[in-house]
């Protein structure tokens, strides 16, 4: 029997933790505290979500799960650390994370800006120590990744995110921040993956990429709907820290449910995109149900 959406989340949230905790550094290593910090930050139990879409694109692609290990603790340090530093008192300045202090709760600030700075390190060097014999592949992961993190990705979005704080934003500007902020890192997790896989189709290559595109946009519009209706402390943060902090959201911006039914369309789009693959695919086809439907 093929796996429920639960169960493969489950099994594969447990797999890419176990990976996690093999390629964190031990925390007897000097610098100790640093090293503890980082295994905090990304042990911390979560979706794993990032890790999961590198999996199931990988296996769409014909790659196996050893191979995928190393691009999915990858994007998941990558994340980790980008909450870390989202997290700290000039950026969102929250306590807690996931049910537990924040890393610089639990540490401090200057601890918890060096542990992003040593996961995002690591992240590449993963990818660069990947089992993956083609050379060219391995350098086609660490552009792919480094695009999605950087300027012209998840760290551009958070700039822009900051700067909208207090202004008003119509709906382009407020999508061009979110696929930016959120959606760049869930792209490029399926692209990884399928990276490890055989080589694709321009077509296949162009489904992968409009499903990323557009659960990467609903996971977002879910997130905004959540904090107002406040569930956002199962998201880790207070209920109502976007309103709190000024931030432009889809609610604010939409109205409650035309927001829900933007994020609705996004999600059937998203299994629209997926028609020309087979069953392999049915558990990105539930996950982008389970995002907008999600209640943390």
């Amino acid at each position: 029997m093929p796996l429920t959406l639960t169960e493969a989340l489950a099994v594969y949230s447990a797999r890419v933790t176990t990976a996690l905790d093999n390629a964190l550094p031990d925390p007897a290593l000097v610098p100790e505290l640093l090293h503890s910090a980082m295994r905090y930050a990304v042990l911390t139990p979560g979706k794993r979500l990032r890790p999961f879409l590198v999996y199931q694109a990988g296996i769409l692609m014909g790659a196996d799960e050893v191979t995928l290990d190393a691009p999915a603790c990858a994007v998941e340090m990558i994340h980790a650390y980008s909450l870390v530093h989202d997290d700290l008192p000039a950026m969102d300045d929250d306590d807690l994370r996931r049910g537990q202090p924040t890393c610089h709760r639990a540490y401090d600030e200057a601890t918890a800006i060096l542990v992003g700075d040593a996961l995002q390190s690591l992240a590449f060097q993963l990818i660069a120590d990947a089992g993956i014999p083609a050379t060219e592949v391995r350098l086609e992961m660490v552009k792919t990744l480094a695009q999605a993190a950087g300027s012209r990705g998840m760290v551009g979005g958070q700039a822009m995110d900051l700067a909208a704080a207090g202004q008003t934003l119509n709906t382009a500007q407020l999508e061009d921040v979110h696929r930016n902020k959120t959606g760049a890192l869930i792209l490029a997790s399926l692209q990884l993956g399928a990276l490890c896989g055989a080589p694709q189709d321009r077509a296949s290559r162009e489904a992968l990429t409009r499903y990323g595109e557009c659960i990467g946009l609903a996971f977002q519009v879910q997130d905004d709907i959540l904090d107002v209706e406040g569930n956002a402390t199962a998201l880790g943060k207070q209920s109502g820290a976007d309103a709190q902090h000024k931030k432009a959201t889809y609610p604010a911006l939409m109205g409650i449910e035309p927001a829900r039914e933007f994020a609705h369309a996004l999600s059937e789009e998203a299994i629209k995109a997926l028609q020309s693959f087979d069953a392999q695919a049915d558990l990105l086809r539930a996950l982008a149900e389970y995002i907008v439907n999600r209640d943390r």
